[in-house]
């Protein structure tokens, strides 16, 4: 998983370092346990209990898996199409060293001291069974627990883990069943659509882009990092596919910060907050800041990106422009010998990782990428760090595609 970072009111640095210096990093969702073990030839007894649901459809397969305590994540080599429906169940114990008691698939209570363990999924206890869909690095995982019945709303590969970090280790197993019903078996289910690639875009033109500059600048009118990104799409929808896809909104101030910083941990979220800096486009600061993180790491290196709103609209549909970086460490700060953050001087691998992300989450409609007249291809940003691009800028419609009529005609 990529771990990538954002530029931040210094102050906040030595607080910041200290409030997370205690919690332990997030387990890596990448990489896979030893093959599953099939159980198809087990006791009845020894498999996990049969779901009651029985869809109108054709299952398309089914299969049993052993997850060992000291396992994450589990491939279980079955990939799902938009629309099926997956029916798991699950059962068995294991038992941390440092637990008072076994835990099922629903996983421990969590306790005061265990709010600042940094679980796959938070939002559930330690030991819990979970299962993700689609791409390791962004994926969202998801409770399973004793048994699930879900819909795939994406492509993807479907994976089971129990919710601990790679540190820890339990004794015991868990048996899983799982079943996979076609997507006939569940008419009138919303699916949501996979992103279709297409060459161009209606008002995706040269014309365009002679309104939108190529590159947002500090207060000082320096010109900073490269506009690489446009979506199309009402400010709900805008929200809603990071929110869907695990960015998290970032906070406009360090007040916020520290305030949110403490409320973030009692309600067992890592917390990626930490303030970005005012850059600028269209005469304004930025509408939005969207983060994606590590616990920890978030001061160092996190993925990062802010959005404008187009003061004019795109077919009757609102444009949200972004540049999106990656921070990696620590430079000098050319304008003022100060401290900043370093960017991945290649930055279309952080534009890639904004298709990536978006796209998993079967919001995007259509996907494509422009480039423009005199393309940008290499520059320095406001603080004197280097970057090189192939130039092309990404553009994401988003599936609400009703006329936004907020938008500047």
């Amino acid at each position: 998983m990529r771990k990538v970072a954002l530029r931040f009111f210094f102050p906040a640095l030595a607080l910041s370092a200290i409030a997370f210096a205690s919690s332990p990093a997030r387990a890596q969702l990448v990489g896979d346990t030893p093959p599953t073990q099939q159980l198809a030839n087990s006791p009845a007894a020894d498999r996990p209990a049969q779901s009651t649901a029985k869809p109108a459809g054709n299952k398309r397969l089914s299969k049993d898996f052993t997850l060992q305590g000291d396992s994450l994540w589990t491939d279980t080599g079955i990939d799902l199409q938009p629309g099926e429906q997956i029916i798991v169940t699950a059962k068995g114990t294991v038992r941390y060293a440092d637990a008072k008691s076994d835990n099922g698939p629903e996983g421990l209570s969590r306790g005061f001291k265990d709010l600042l363990r940094a679980l796959p999924f938070n939002e559930a206890g330690r030991g819990a069974l979970i299962a993700r869909i689609g791409d390791a690095d962004t994926s969202q995982a998801f409770l399973i627990g004793a048994s699930k019945e879900t819909i795939s709303p994406i492509v993807g590969r479907f994976s089971l883990g129990i919710n601990q970090a790679e540190s820890d280790t339990a004794d015991g197993t868990y048996t899983v069943h799982v079943d996979v019903y076609d997507a006939a078996a569940t008419p009138g289910v919303a699916v949501r659509t996979v992103s279709k690639i297409v060459d161009t875009m209606p008002g995706i033109d040269n014309d365009l882009f002679t309104k939108i500059p190529r590159r947002i600048a500090d207060k000082d009118g320096n010109p900073g990092d490269m506009i690489n990104f446009l979506i199309l799409g009402s400010e709900a929808a805008m929200q809603k596919v990071f929110t869907t896809a695990g960015w998290v909104k970032v906070d406009a101030d360090v007040k916020g910060t520290l305030l949110h910083g403490i409320l973030g941990s009692l309600s067992k979220e890592s917390y990626l907050t930490m303030p970005m800096s005012p850059l600028y486009l269209f005469d304004r600061q930025q509408d939005y800041g969207w983060a994606h993180a590590e616990p920890i790491s978030v001061v160092a290196s996190r993925n990062h990106l802010r959005v404008w709103k187009a003061p004019f609209a795109v077919n009757g549909e609102t444009l949200w422009v972004g540049a999106a970086t990656h921070d990696v460490g620590f430079e000098r700060d050319q304008r003022n010998n100060g401290v900043t953050h370093k960017i991945d001087p290649d930055i279309d691998l952080e534009r890639d990782y904004v298709q990536k992300t978006l796209s998993s989450t079967g919001l995007v409609v259509e996907i494509s990428h422009f480039l423009p007249k005199n393309p940008m291809k290499e520059a320095k940003t406001a603080t004197g760090g280097s970057f090189h691009s192939n130039g092309q800028v990404l553009i994401l419609k988003l599936a609400d595609t009703t006329k936004d009529l907020s938008a500047v005609k």
